[in-house]
């Protein structure tokens, strides 16, 4: 099990405050090339705004996204990680909770966010060093055990 400390340790996090625009974040989100920023209330994380949330609570619903603040249209039902955890349960309560985008906090301050990508690629690398150990204990042949070449 890997910790997700590292996956958030230099990240550059994008976030913006409850009075940013629907418009504004989406462009933000846009150009920084990311599903979803966390809301922001000074330092204390007050939501997420999402892809989702502009499809449903914006596009769908026909709000003003030039008119509008994330805070109106933003998640709050927040799924939060620490910093201290590990990947294998942070992809278990991301599951559980059908969201794609994790926010890890470290003393109850956002250290950053993770996509569910971002988790599943940890996964990935640690299966394969797994296999990769596993082939090489299975292929391993002993100097003392080596085909004995008669004479």
């Amino acid at each position: 099990m890997k910790p997700i400390r590292p996956l958030v340790a230099n990240q550059d996090v994008v976030a913006v405050d409850q009075v940013t625009s629907v418009a504004q974040a989406a462009r933000l989100m846009s150009d920084r090339h990311v599903g979803a920023v966390p809301v922001l209330d000074g330092e204390r994380v007050v939501g997420i705004f999402t892809e989702r949330d502009v499809l449903g609570r914006v596009v769908a619903a026909g709000v003003d996204p030039v008119r509008t603040p994330v805070s109106a249209v933003m998640s709050t039902d927040l799924v939060v990680a620490d910093i201290a955890d590990h990947h294998e349960a942070c992809l278990r309560r991301m599951q559980q909770a059908h969201v794609r985008h994790l926010l890890v906090l470290q003393d109850g301050r956002l250290a950053g966010i993770l996509s569910m990508r971002d988790l599943l690629a940890l996964e990935i690398d640690e299966r394969d060093e797994a296999i990769h150990l596993l082939n090489a204990y299975v292929h391993y042949i002993p100097a003392d055990l080596s085909p004995v070449r008669e004479r």
